[in-house]
């Protein structure tokens, strides 16, 4: 047994070699800390290299089809379209690269059905054109056909032409007026440039995520990643419906004012 001497000579060589011993861990942890920063402070570290863009190549202007693109309309026929009614074919006169509205043969929408994706068309109303407010020039983008209702971006003629703002050109329907009015006087071609990201729903067929929207008119933004209440309604609230992909559909309003037309219409599918 070690005598009382003993044991308080070895007390401080124990406390001290205890320090010792904190003072390496503490030095070794201040050493990874620095080697840490260090690489951190170095470019590599928040360089990401893959997975690596695919490569699309632009049209020769920014109006033009990208060439991962799908041509709606090309100037030269409506084989992209059928009567929305029916499934016939659409029946819409196309002359001189332009798409005119035929009142009588009502809507037409895509053969193909979307998702995600972002939308280039041109419209014009007529230099002609006569009316006034939801009377003039009517028509309507809706970015997803649903069969019974769907989510419209107006067109009509609000170029000096009074009605209210969330059913002049720019506007989701009834839901968001456009945040500039970007129109061009009637006779001139007006673009639309979109971003869709369509609503999802639970598998009970509620809402899981809304619809949103970004939209530029003229190349002006006029819809801000905008999140839809539902569909586009005339008389009453918005409301969701599940649906999954859906057509475009190109409104032949019943308005009495001459038509209007469209041309160069593409779409680039995005991922869900």
């Amino acid at each position: 047994m070690p005598s009382v001497v003993q044991t308080r000579r070895t007390a401080p060589i124990l406390t001290v070699l205890a320090m010792l011993a904190l003072s390496s861990t503490s030095l070794a942890a201040q050493r990874a800390g620095v080697a840490q920063r260090d690489t951190m402070q170095k470019p590599e570290a928040t360089e990401v290299w893959k997975p690596v863009p695919k490569v699309v190549t632009p049209g020769a202007t920014n109006a033009d089809a990208p060439s991962d693109a799908i041509v709606l309309f090309n100037g030269k026929n409506a084989d992209e379209w059928v009567t929305a009614s029916s499934g016939a074919p659409a029946g819409w006169k196309v002359a001189d690269g332009v798409l005119t509205v035929v009142k009588t043969a009502g809507d037409i929408k895509t053969k193909r059905s979307f998702n995600n994706y972002q939308l280039h068309l041109e419209w014009r109303v007529p230099e002609n054109i006569t009316g006034s407010g939801q009377a003039r020039g009517n028509s309507g983008v809706y970015l997803a056909w649903t069969g019974d209702g769907g989510y419209e971006l107006q067109v009509l003629d609000s170029y000096k032409n009074e009605t209210y703002v969330n059913g002049q050109a720019g506007s989701m329907y009834k839901q968001y007026p456009p945040l500039v009015n970007a129109m061009r006087p009637p006779g001139q071609w007006q673009t639309y440039d979109v971003v869709w990201t369509a609503p999802t729903f639970k598998a009970d067929g509620s809402l899981d995520t809304p619809g949103y929207v970004t939209a530029f008119h003229n190349g002006i933004l006029v819809q801000d990643h905008v999140a839809l209440r539902g569909t586009t309604e005339y008389i009453g609230a918005p409301k969701y419906k599940a649906h999954g992909a859906s057509p475009i559909l190109l409104q032949a309003h019943g308005d009495p004012s001459p038509a209007i037309s469209y041309r160069n219409i593409w779409v680039r599918e995005l991922p869900k």
